[in-house]
């Protein structure tokens, strides 16, 4: 489907066609169940680590909270990915409209983006925990951790937004298909025809800066943070805030290598298949969401022991047993 621009003879696609790993062919339906499995992965994993925080009112304080929100922003982002790319692999359901795409653009880059500022915010409760333990009570309140959240969104929100404004003015008339299992941003402006070079140097921009202005403020926090840790007399506490610090280091770690590696192989690797690069972008957008809940569901002791009291009552109501009731709050240790 297309329509007409300003009523001149230019052409300008208002409907296409996203082809998921074009190289497979009619084997694409064969992606169908290991992206299910994945997706299915990703939402059962995330949703047990969450629905073990809201259940424990102990575990209702800013550092599981914002665990919770991390884990929830997961499932949305791959509930943006993968029903459409399931979609995307069978002919006949894989057409989408401009608008639609835009929003998919939007909601993708902006969670990506929101998932970064909620780790941010993780690294200044650490901060404040750690090198201000006394005052943690009386710094970290409730209004100020909504406070944060509201910018959080609004600064994703605000470097997302020129993106995706800019890319809505683009005339699309080489061609109504995706090669992508999603509209992400270079895929689509693959499509367009005339200068877009204001968009390509945007898009790099904010990026670049987003990606840097972050990494100086969790390197400013995080070498902070290990600097107090180190000070700390007590062994076992020293012990526990380091482990806290190594949990939150390793999502950091997967989250911004996942997207960096990919932007690198993207602009370097220009020889490879459009596969590889659809690939390389699903690896980007679900590795994390399928990682994050492991590290925090095995790391993190009090959200480890409630798992597996879980999996022990389970396991004692699946052979008919009778389960001993959970120690109490006061047995389990801090």
């Amino acid at each position: 489907m297309s329509s007409w621009t300003n009523g001149s003879s230019n052409l300008s696609y208002t409907s296409f066609v996203l082809l998921g790993f074009p190289g497979l062919k009619e084997s694409r339906a064969l992606l169908v169940l290991p992206f299910l499995s994945i997706y299915l992965v990703i939402v059962s994993a995330n949703a047990l680590v969450i629905h073990t925080v809201v259940a424990q009112r102990r575990l209702h304080q800013p550092m599981y909270l914002l665990i919770a929100l991390l884990l929830a922003v997961n499932i949305c982002a791959a509930t943006t990915v993968v029903p459409d790319m399931l979609l995307s692999f069978s002919s006949r359901f894989s057409r989408i409209s401009l608008a639609r795409c835009l929003v998919q653009m939007f909601c993708i880059y902006f969670l990506i983006v929101f998932d970064c500022n909620i780790l941010l915010v993780m690294a200044l409760d650490n901060y404040v925990a750690i090198c201000y333990p006394l005052r943690y009570l009386e710094i970290v309140t409730g209004q100020l951790l909504a406070g944060l959240l509201g910018a959080a969104a609004a600064r994703s929100t605000c470097i997302i937004a020129p993106v995706v404004g800019l890319a809505s003015r683009v005339r699309f008339c080489r061609s109504n298909v995706i090669h992508h299992f999603a509209c992400e941003h270079m895929a689509l402006m693959k499509l367009s025809c005339g200068d877009i070079s204001l968009n390509k140097t945007v898009g790099l921009t904010v990026r670049i800066f987003n990606r840097v202005l972050d990494m100086l403020l969790l390197g400013a926090s995080y070498s902070r943070i290990i600097h107090a840790a180190f000070r700390i007399s007590s062994g076992r506490a020293r012990s526990k805030a380091l482990n806290t610090c190594g949990s939150h280091l390793l999502v950091i770690f997967t989250v911004y290598s996942s997207t960096m590696s990919s932007s690198i192989v993207y602009r370097v690797a220009r020889a490879a298949s459009q596969d590889v690069h659809n690939l390389l972008s699903a690896f980007y957008l679900l590795l994390p969401c399928l990682v994050n809940p492991i590290i925090y569901g095995a790391r993190t002791k009090e959200i480890r022991q409630h798992l597996a009291t879980l999996f022990q009552r389970a396991q004692h109501q699946g052979s008919g047993e009778k389960l001993q009731p959970p120690p109490s709050h006061r047995e389990l240790p801090a």
